[in-house]
């Protein structure tokens, strides 16, 4: 079972970063480059560029190029449904609602 343990370890420790979890929230919903990733999270250019390629490399996000433009979506649908779950429930018990983020009942 340590084999398994360290996988999950690692899966997670890869979505405890806060800058990492907007990325995702930002391209839930469809498609979005790289400048529309950037502005809605709200980090520089190269930090949203690190981030979003360590979830392109652990096959969470998958891209595509269009001339120059680079464009990212949802590889990993299971990893966005746990992510909505999580949110969900940390925003209740916050008292907060986010938008396209439901809690299962």
């Amino acid at each position: 079972m340590d084999p398994l343990f360290e996988e999950v370890s690692h899966y997670f420790a890869l979505l405890s970063q806060p800058t990492r979890l907007k990325i995702l929230y930002a391209v839930c919903n469809g498609e979005r480059s790289v400048n529309d990733i950037v502005a809605q999270v709200e980090s520089t250019q190269a930090n949203v560029s690190r981030q979003i390629n360590m979830l392109y490399r652990a096959k969470i996000l998958a891209r595509r190029k269009e001339g120059a433009q680079v464009y990212y979506r949802i590889a990993d649908h299971g990893t966005i449904e746990l992510c909505k779950s999580v949110c969900g429930r940390f925003a209740t018990q916050m008292g907060h609602e986010v938008p396209g983020v439901t809690v299962p009942a």
